[in-house]
C-alpha cells in the first residue's frame, strides 16, 4: 500500500444547499438487483438546519457504479406529527427485501422532544415503502447513526443505538448544542425475522466516566470469524470499542482504539472487495485549531480513510508494539479524503461499486456550519493498489 497519507477519490455528487433548502446529508446507499445504486440522505426544508427542524428522506440514483448520480426525489415524507425523520440507513434483508431505519422526533405536550428509529420494507427496490413499525423499545431519545445497520452473514438485523434519557430539552446551551437528558448509553435492538418482530439484546454499554456525554454513534462490523466489533463516538479524544466473540450475548471491557483519534465524531467501517475501510477525523489538527464553526464546535477535519487487507485486525493496536505493526502500519495504510482545513466533513456512508466505493458525507461548503451540504466522492481500488 502506498506510504503516507496520499490524497484519493474524486467528486462525483454534491448536493449544495439554497433557499429553503438549508441542509442535507446523513446519507446510506444500497445496490438494487437491476444493478443500479439507490441513494437516500436527509433533506432539510424551510428555514431551519438544526437537528430538530423540518426534514424528509429524499433519494437519487446512480447508473453508472457511482460515477454520477441522478436528479433527487422525495423518497418519504414525514408525518404531520413528526418534526422530522432524519438519519438513515438502507439494506438488503435475507428475504431479498430492501429495510430501512431512520429516526422521526416528535414534540412532547411539555415541549421536549423524543426520538424513535423507525423501520420500514420495500418490496419493489425501493419504489415504495411498507408502513413505519417500532423496534420494540420504549420512549425515549435515541441516536441511530445513518449508514448505521448491520445484516449480519445469518440474516439477524442489528441496529446500534445510544438511549440519551426520556426525552430531549429544546433549550441549547451557550453554544448552540441541544442539551440531552443524559450521558449516551450504548443499546442494541435485533430482528431475526426481517423486520417483523425485534427485541433487545442483554447488553448496555456505558461509558466509565462520570459525565454527561457518555457514547453516541455507535456502528457493528462483523468479522469473517463472526466476532463482533462494536465503535462508537466518544468525547475522550478517541472512538472507544467493545468485541464480541458470542454473538452479542456478552461484550468485552470497553477500551480506546488509538488508531483512531476522534473530536467527538462519528466513524464508519465497511467490508468493500478485498478491503475494509474506516472512515473517520483524526484528532491531531483540531486541538491545535483557534476558528470553529458557528456552534463553537471544533472543525472536524481533514477526512481520512484507513484501509486494511486483514478483515480489519490491523485497525486494533492492542498488544502490538510499533515494530509488530501497530501505530507506524495504521500510518502507511491510511488516506486522504478531503484535506482542506477551512471545511468540515463527517457522517460518512459507504457503498462498493464494481471497481472501488462512493463516499457521501456532510461538507461545510466554505459556511460557518459543519452540517451544510452533501458531497460524494468516489474511490478507485487503483488507487489503494498504487505504490
Amino acid at each position: 500500500m502506498n506510504k503516507g497519507l496520499k490524497k484519493i477519490g474524486r467528486e462525483v455528487a454534491f448536493l449544495h444547499t439554497k433557499e429553503g433548502n438549508p441542509r442535507n446529508g446523513e446519507g446510506t446507499f444500497i445496490r438494487l438487483n437491476d444493478g443500479s445504486i439507490l441513494h437516500a440522505y436527509t433533506e432539510y426544508y424551510g428555514d431551519g438546519w438544526a437537528d430538530h427542524c423540518t426534514a424528509r428522506i429524499s433519494a437519487c440514483y446512480s447508473y453508472d457504479e457511482g460515477e454520477s448520480f441522478s436528479k433527487p426525489f422525495v423518497l418519504f415524507e414525514k408525518d404531520e406529527k413528526a418534526e422530522n425523520i432524519m438519519s438513515v440507513s438502507l439494506f438488503r434483508m435475507k428475504s431479498g427485501e430492501v429495510g430501512c431505519v431512520y429516526l422521526r422526533k416528535e414534540r412532547q405536550a411539555n415541549g421536549n422532544i423524543i426520538c424513535m428509529p423507525l423501520f420500514r420494507y420495500s418490496k419493489d427496490e425501493g419504489k415504495s415503502f411498507s408502513e413505519p413499525r417500532e423496534l420494540g423499545i420504549d420512549d425515549g431519545y435515541y441516536c441511530v447513526i445513518n449508514d448505521g445497520v448491520t445484516v449480519q452473514r445469518d440474516g439477524r438485523i442489528l441496529v446500534p443505538m445510544a438511549l440519551h434519557g426520556k426525552s430531549c430539552d429544546t433549550v441549547f446551551d451557550k453554544n448552540g448544542n441541544v442539551i440531552l437528558e443524559t450521558g449516551g448509553v450504548i443499546l442494541i435492538s435485533a430482528s431475526d425475522d426481517n423486520g417483523k418482530s425485534w427485541y433487545s439484546l442483554d447488553c448496555e454499554i456505558h461509558s466509565p466516566y462520570t459525565d454527561t456525554t457518555g457514547f453516541a454513534e455507535p456502528g457493528i462490523y462483523e468479522y469473517e470469524n463472526g466476532e463482533l466489533w462494536l465503535y462508537f463516538r466518544s468525547a475522550y479524544g478517541h472512538q472507544y470499542q467493545t468485541f464480541s466473540k458470542d454473538n452479542g450475548k456478552t461484550w468485552a471491557p470497553v477500551a480506546p482504539n488509538f488508531c483512531f483519534t476522534s473530536p467527538d465524531s462519528p466513524m464508519r467501517v465497511k467490508k468493500v472487495g478485498k478491503y475494509t475501510v474506516a472512515i473517520f477525523n483524526p484528532l491531531s489538527y483540531n486541538v491545535l485549531r483557534t476558528d470553529y464553526s458557528a456552534r463553537k464546535n471544533t472543525k472536524r477535519t481533514p477526512f481520512v480513510c484507513a484501509v486494511s487487507i486483514d478483515d480489519g485486525r490491523s485497525f486494533d493496536t492492542t498488544g502490538k508494539t510499533f515494530a509488530a505493526g501497530g501505530l507506524a502500519h495504521f500510518a502507511e495504510s491510511a488516506y486522504l479524503l478531503e484535506d482542506d482545513y477551512k471545511d468540515s466533513y463527517c457522517y460518512p456512508a459507504i457503498c462498493e461499486t464494481s471497481d472501488g466505493f462512493v463516499v457521501s458525507y456532510y461538507h461545510s461548503d466554505g459556511s460557518d456550519y459543519t452540517l451544510n451540504s452533501e458531497k460524494i466522492t468516489k474511490v478507485y481500488f487503483s488507487e489503494l493498489e498504487e505504490n
